[in-house]
């Protein structure tokens, strides 16, 4: 195939894709009352699934410490969300942007996998047999990777961001009125970038096959990558150190995993 062939080969799976996100993006604007009252609301509520376990998980620990005559606080100290948040649209189209902005992010999310699988049909036929082997379930596994990330987002941290934000007072004086776009941005934002980063070692165990990334260079480097880890939970996540950690501690686990897969892929290459 020529260049241009290429190019209007490409352009059909983009083509294709786009119609996948479409179709996600549509059925989440009809279903408005599942995807805002539902799932958009639900991390800001006390009955979230979350929210319920902490607090579980509180009266529990408050219990158990009790039996040995001691006690650590409120057993109300981990039930979050408590009362209800209340947002406010200050723009004429304010509910309708927000309406189109979360319908197009869960058509991204929703059609990942269709994406996914486009652009390895487009890459697949440059591969030689022995690479496709090695890659086999890629597409499975990028899916999965992502779709985990945006369920950790979605579960751990936004419940405990948007609580920690939400309840936050530099001054008594101050009323939080938090605007609808405002808390639409936090919780797709903490739930696209999770899923995003968590794509960490599928990214590691393709530059180890072409040789790019080797475990002795992933661990070289081990405290510069915390440092950027640091960085990107910072970036990605609301303005407060609880929600950076939650961010950084499993992308820790993430890269000492991505070591672990380099340095299998490593060995193999060794004995082939």
């Amino acid at each position: 195939m020529s260049f241009l062939e290429h190019l209007e080969e490409l352009r059909w799976h983009l083509v294709r894709s786009a119609f996948a996100v479409f179709i996600f993006a549509t059925a989440a604007f009809i279903y408005k009352k599942v995807v805002f009252d539902i799932i958009l609301m639900g991390p800001s509520r006390s009955d979230f699934l979350t929210t319920e376990l902490l607090c579980q998980f509180g009266h529990f620990f408050n219990d158990f410490l009790a039996s040995y005559g001691r006690s650590f606080g409120s057993p109300e100290a981990l039930c979050l969300n408590t009362e209800p948040i209340k947002l406010q649209s200050i723009q004429m189209a304010g509910q309708f942007l927000a309406h189109i902005k979360i319908s197009v992010i869960a058509g991204i999310i929703g059609a990942f996998p269709y994406v996914v699988y486009e652009l390895w049909l487009f890459i697949k036929p440059a591969l030689y047999q022995k690479e496709k082997n090695h890659t086999r379930g890629a597409v499975f596994l990028v899916s999965f990777l992502f779709i985990l990330g945006v369920l950790f987002g979605y579960f751990i941290i936004s419940p405990l961001s948007i609580n920690f934000l939400y309840n936050y007072q530099a001054s008594q004086q101050i009323v939080n009125n938090i605007q609808l776009m405002s808390f639409v941005s936090i919780v797709a934002s903490i739930s696209l970038a999770s899923g995003i980063l968590f794509e960490l070692p599928a990214i590691i165990y393709f530059l180890s096959k072409v040789g790019i990334v080797t475990p002795e260079f992933l661990k070289k480097y081990r405290r510069h990558s915390l440092v950027v880890m640091l960085v990107l939970s910072a970036i990605i996540t609301p303005p407060d150190i609880f929600s950076q950690i939650l961010v950084c501690l499993p992308l820790i686990v993430l890269y000492e995993i991505s070591i672990k897969i380099s340095k299998r892929i490593n060995k193999k290459a060794q004995i082939a």
